[in-house]
Parts: C-alpha cells; structure tokens; sequence
C-alpha cells in the first residue's frame, strides 16, 4: 500500500480484521466542553440551523440528538458499533455544529482547541481504532493557519473539517489563501463537511435543508475552488468532500459548457472545470448503489473513500455491505486504501 503522509508525521499502523481494510472516512465526535465554552457568550444553536427548520423537523432533530447523544459525545458504544459493522479505524471529525465561526475570534480558537484536544485524546486511548481530524477559526485566517499547524505537528491529527463556506463568505474569497496554501505546505487533508444551506429559506420543509442543502453546498464549494482559482494556485491541495461531492460529479458538462462559452466563466480557471474533478477526492454517503456506480465510472476507484456520517440518523446504515458489488480493486482502494493515503496510515505488519 502506498502512503502519502504529512511531512512531519510519521505513518500510524493499523490492522485489519477482513479481506480489505476499512477506513470510514466521514464519522464525526462532538466534545462538550467546547459547547460550554461558546454557550456562556452566545447561547442557543448556531445561526442558520433552526431559522431554516419547521418545527416536525425541529422535533424529530430533538429526539435524534436524545437518541445518539452518549455515541456522539463518547466512543465506547461507536467501538461496538464498528466492529458490529466491519469497520476497521474511524477518521474522526468534529460534529459540524462546532465549527463555531459566528462567534469572536478568541472564543473561536479557544474552542477549537477544546474540541482538538478532545479528539486527540479519544484517539490517543484508542490509537489502533481512530484517527483525527481538527477544526480551526476560518473567521481568523491567521489563528486559523496556528490551530491548523498545532493539530498537524503536536495532536498528530491527519486532517482540517472546514465547512463550505465561512459566515457566508465563499471558499475562493482572497483571504483564505494564506489558509490554503499552509494547508498545501503542510501536506495535510482538508475535509469539506456543509452545515445546511445558508440560503434556505424554501427548504424548511421535509428536511430539505440538510437532504437538498448539504449536497448543494457541496456543489457551491467545489465550484467555488474550481472557478475562483484556488486548485490553480495551490495544485497540492489534498481535498476531500462529503456527500459524494454533491451534484457536481453529476453535471459537470454545464459547467465545461459554460467555461467554454462565456468570458465570466473562464476568467480565474485555467481548463476544463470537469478536470479538476479527478483531483479531489469524494467520499462514498450517496445511499443508491448506481449512484456510487456512476461516482466510479466518473470519477475513478483512486479517488474515491467510504464515509457513512456516523452516527447520525443520515448515515450509511452498513457502509460495507453498500460497496460488497464493486470489483475486488476498486472495493480495497475505495473502502480504505485510499483513506489511508491521505491520512498516513500503514497496515500493521
């Protein structure tokens, strides 16, 4: 298995129970302390999760969280749920409802530490089962750039959450490029994870919010990276998206149209916007089996990882069994192979 790592991280061994290693790419840890901490100066949920919300959804939200709150919080009965699954290592992420850039920048970094920290932890006392990912304060880019280099040099955390875009402010905006390019430095990946749509006001109804907005905010982000220059200037960036991608691996032809065509288009983005699709990596949480059959056809084996969205009640019921009709390759490289590339992971020998 070859392994692209970190430069200053060495490779984490890990083993595996089946035929193929299982690395679930999309799991998500929500650290309490951290909620205590911005709860005191900006009480109640994060802005632009209840205002799109009717109040079924609201009440169905409330007895999900009652339901998997101790699995999200903790890890003794995900530990139980992975081998129940088949699963091999998680790749931890923060619960996106911490991402936490409404608030002041202190409180902000002081919560992703707390939330860092926590994560480090839980997988320093399960070091064979977890690996991290870290949250940073986009709404400071420089804080951002310090919390990012402290999770990938002292936490050992293989990865950065961000969400798909920043208070409103788009991923191509100017000032995240010192971001992205610390990110490209450091050789770490950056894991898009949307937080609703934060337009949605014809989505409350039916959970469009999340089953609508989230691929869509995902589409809204690639095609922000794309068209506003960002994989231009920083081609090393190691970028992984949820959900599939979104639409945009199902569409991309409008797009190469409208690059071909229109001045406006093609103004920042040097080819084919369909090309630079093959340098991002999707995970696998698009739930029908053609689906994930067409994400193979288009975007290639080699770029593709298991995620499930544990443990919520979007999830990938058994992410294993979803993949068990892929030819034996592709199903080794996309259920772990692949993650471990991007994470720095080595089979256990």
């Amino acid at each position: 298995m070859s392994v692209v790592s970190c430069a200053d991280q060495n490779l984490i061994p890990v083993e595996r129970k089946g035929k193929h290693l299982v690395v679930d790419i999309h799991c998500h840890l929500n650290v309490s302390a951290a909620d205590g901490i911005v709860q005191v100066n900006y009480p109640g949920p994060p802005p632009g999760i209840n205002e799109f919300s009717c109040a079924k959804t609201l009440e169905v939200n409330r007895a999900q969280f009652g339901t998997i709150g101790a699995t999200l919080n903790g890890v003794e009965q995900r530990i139980k749920d992975m081998d129940r699954l088949g699963i091999d290592v998680q790749a931890m992420s923060p619960n996106p409802g911490q991402y936490f850039y409404f608030t002041d920048a202190d409180i902000g970094l002081h919560a992703a530490k707390l939330v860092n920290d926590g994560i480090a932890q839980a997988v320093e006392a399960n070091p064979d089962r977890f690996v991290g990912m870290g949250t940073v304060p986009l709404q400071n880019v420089p804080m951002a750039i310090a919390e990012m280099k402290r999770c990938v040099r002292e936490l050992n955390l293989r990865g950065i959450e961000i969400s798909s875009n920043v208070n409103g402010k788009d991923l191509h905006s100017e000032e995240f490029r010192p971001f992205f390019a610390a990110a490209e430095a450091l050789g770490v990946l950056l894991f898009i994870h949307p937080l609703g749509f934060t337009q949605a006001n014809r989505m409350t109804e039916y959970y469009f919010n999340n089953l609508i907005g989230n691929p869509l905010e995902s589409t809204l982000a690639v095609g922000h990276l794309i068209f506003g220059g960002v994989l231009d200037r920083y081609p090393g960036l190691k970028i992984c998206v949820a959900h599939g991608g979104g639409y945009i691996p199902g569409y991309w032809g409008r797009m190469d149209h409208g690059w071909r065509a229109r001045a406006d288009c093609s103004e920042h983005c040097q080819h084919l916007p369909s090309s630079y699709l093959r340098k991002l990596w999707f995970d696998t949480l698009v739930f029908d089996k053609d689906q994930l059959d067409s994400l193979v056809r288009t975007q290639g084996a080699d770029r593709l990882c298991l995620g499930s969205d544990y443990p919520f009640d979007m999830a990938e019921p058994n992410p294993v069994e979803f993949h068990q009709h892929l030819c034996d390759g592709d199903k080794a490289k996309i259920m772990g192979l692949n993650a471990a590339d991007l994470l720095g992971l080595t089979l256990r020998t």
